[in-house]
């Protein structure tokens, strides 16, 4: 189980979920760092066209009122080579979240120019790895700047002491908020159409940027939502919470759908399949959970056998999990019977553990495929062809935070997604893009619907909002047809949200 201690701390990370307290480990601070970038220069072609773009690599400095220098933020921005103003160009800020992950993953697997090259179904391929040019980058519609928050990358805190001041809910998100503003100011891009693009706990801070900006007088042209999760209740499995065990259900049954688990009915369509799936877990399944131990007899048996049908769970288990199934003990019994795991970031993904008796995975598929990888063609890439050279370790999942303040107690889940319903309020041009995969068992479809719901949007903005759907996981960029589709969506979307252009 030690393996597995980081992928434990990454969901209770996530989850927002508190642990006991224990002594945490010191937090490498940044050394001096020079402001001006590394700038290079490249080109590429995609589908016929070819593309000439800069691309400039280094940090900028947070300050503290006083003007006294805080943390450094490292970040990789390109810029593309065209006939029109850089300063007229839409321009999209992008990052990951974890927290603690660095924007490696969707510059290297969705957005930037070149791509971590997986096996087609998105599992890790043999040693050497290769990064391919992207076909599917986002470079012609929008210039790109990949941001590290502090404790991620190579971004820290000046001083180890200072580093839990960035490292929570609004220490992230204002000081992500003052690079942006530092980084339009600099490279003179405040007429640009505007873009932040996040994916998981990197859609909780866009969420709240959008709030945050708004009040310092950035208005955003469109937010990309990769993965969903900005109101932390949907997702935290807490005693007393009984609403993850409804919005991760549909998700339970896309993964049994994929791993051929269901019954034949259920397995012949899985559109229909998640429809039917929604309907009894927002309705049937709630309120069963809501009666609690007043649920009895035939009616619960009743409860019993449909979240089996829909789970592909024996009846037994369920029974014996009072119809409450967590996620990491689905990963693990779903297909307990072939020896195997499934994973919570990508549940298409499987383990081979070997025994066959723990309640827990010993570790996650889908984080096991993409850290090295990712991890070793960025180290190359970053030094090789971007001309960037240090010494430093990049973290790129874990490793660079020591805690992370999701806020007191007095104010429950985190939750950013009024910051966000309150931006298009203020400003009733701004759209939102939701990317959900269906078998994302770490920011359910069904979670992030449920979210985008209950916003309390006003009717007239609703339409400012839009969801697709993959089938692949959270990281769904990894599997190339999911990849190639999400580019068309956001490519439409951004289109959607610059008319005039």
């Amino acid at each position: 189980m030690r393996k597995f201690a980081f992928l434990l701390a990454l969901t209770a990370a996530c989850q927002g979920q508190q642990r006991p307290a224990a002594p945490r480990p010191a937090v490498p601070s940044a050394p001096a760092q020079d402001d001006k970038p590394v700038v290079t220069r490249h080109e590429m072609t995609v589908h016929g066209t070819v593309l000439r773009y800069s691309a400039s690599t280094g940090f900028l400095p947070i300050k503290n009122e006083t003007g006294e220098t805080e943390a450094s933020m490292f970040y990789i921005a390109y810029t593309l080579e065209t006939t029109e103003p850089a300063s007229k160009r839409p321009l999209t800020f992008a990052f990951n979240g974890g927290p603690g992950a660095a924007s490696v993953w969707l510059h290297l697997g969705a957005l930037g120019p070149k791509r971590v090259k997986m096996m087609p179904d998105g599992a890790m391929p043999p040693a050497p790895y290769e990064l391919i040019p992207n076909e599917q980058t986002w470079l012609d519609k929008t210039d790109l700047v990949f941001i590290d928050p502090v404790g991620t990358g190579y971004s820290r805190a000046t001083k180890p002491e200072l580093a839990q001041k960035f490292n929570g809910v609004q220490g992230d998100i204002s000081s992500v908020g003052e690079f942006i503003r530092l980084y339009l100011t600099r490279n003179e891009r405040w007429g640009s159409p505007l873009f932040l693009a996040g994916e998981s706990y990197g859609t909780t801070r866009a969420a709240g940027l959008s709030g945050y900006l708004v009040e310092h007088g950035v208005a955003l042209n469109g937010v990309v939502l990769i993965s969903t999760v900005l109101n932390f209740q949907t997702i935290r499995f807490t005693r007393g919470n009984d609403l993850p065990f409804v919005l991760y259900l549909p998700s339970y049954t896309a993964t049994a759908w994929y791993h051929k688990k269901l019954a034949p009915d259920l397995q012949r369509d899985l559109t229909k399949t998640l429809e039917e799936a929604r309907a009894w877990a927002i309705g049937p399944y709630a309120e069963a959970l809501a009666k609690g131990d007043r649920l009895k007899g035939g009616e619960r048996q009743a409860v019993v056998a449909k979240l089996a049908r829909y789970t592909g769970l024996s009846e037994q288990y369920v029974d014996n999990a009072d119809l409450r199934i967590e996620i990491l003990r689905f990963c693990n019994e779903l297909l307990r019977d072939r020896k195997t795991t499934v994973g919570r970031i990508d549940s298409r993904l499987i383990a081979f553990e070997g025994r066959n008796v723990s309640e827990q995975p010993e570790f996650d598929p889908s984080i096991a495929a993409i850290r090295p990888p990712y991890t070793a063609l960025f180290a190359d890439y970053v030094r090789r062809e971007l001309g960037f050279k240090t010494d430093f370790t990049y973290y790129v999942l874990g490793g660079g935070i020591a805690g992370w303040d999701w806020g007191s107690a007095a104010e429950g889940f985190a939750d950013t997604a009024d910051a966000m319903r309150a931006a298009v309020a203020k400003n009733p041009h701004m759209k939102v893009f939701a990317g959900c995969g269906y078998f994302d068992l770490a920011t359910p479809f069904f979670a992030a619907e449920y979210t985008l719901s209950h916003m309390g949007v006003d009717a007239r903005l609703r339409g400012n909002f839009q969801t697709a759907y993959y089938e692949a996981g959270h990281m769904m960029y990894i599997h190339p047809p999911s990849l190639e589709k999400l580019r068309r969506d956001v490519g439409s979307f951004l289109d959607s949200a610059m008319p005039g252009r």
